[in-house]
Order: C-alpha cells, then sequence, then structure tokens
C-alpha cells in the first residue's frame, strides 16, 4: 500500500471531524457506550473514505538518457597546465 498523499489526510480527517459531529447530533444518545460506538464509526468512514479516495498518478520528468563513455569515466584525469603569462615562473627571494 502506498503512503497516503495530504489530500487524503485532509479529506479523510474532515470526513471524520464532521461526520462523528452529525452521528452525535442524530443519534442524541447520552451514554459514554453509545459515544464511543458513534466516535468509532467516524473513525471508520474517514479512513474509509481517505484509503478508497482515487489517487492521482503523477508523471516524473526525467532526463533523456545520455550514453556513458565506459572508457571515459574510468580513464586517470590529470589536471590540466596552468595556462597564461608568468604562469611557468616562480617567485623567488
Amino acid at each position: 500500500m502506498q503512503r497516503p498523499n495530504a489530500a487524503q489526510y485532509a479529506t479523510g480527517s474532515a470526513t471524520v471531524v464532521l461526520s462523528t459531529v452529525a452521528l452525535l447530533l442524530l443519534a442524541g444518545t447520552p451514554t459514554t457506550l453509545g459515544i464511543a460506538v458513534v466516535c468509532a464509526a467516524g473513525l471508520f468512514l474517514g479512513v474509509l473514505v481517505a484509503v478508497t479516495m482515487p489517487v492521482r498518478a503523477r508523471h516524473v520528468k526525467t532526463p533523456a538518457a545520455t550514453v556513458v563513455n565506459v572508457a571515459e569515466e574510468t580513464a586517470i584525469r590529470v589536471p590540466a597546465a596552468p595556462v597564461g603569462a608568468g604562469a611557468d615562473t616562480r617567485i623567488g627571494s
């Protein structure tokens, strides 16, 4: 199972809160057991909505495949000699 995205979290949470409040108002039960059952039903509905919500498939953009020369990758690289006026002279004391 994939991890839920932000839209699934938001939709599931809103469903839990709204359905629990609506069920508590409609049921009108004063007992602790009745309130616990209504809360469990609201939680079940929220999870059900979050899990069954369709997930939008994202297409990840990848750069085009580049051909890599293996000999180029394994070759020993030597730093280039400095170029410019006075690059080969040394300052002496």
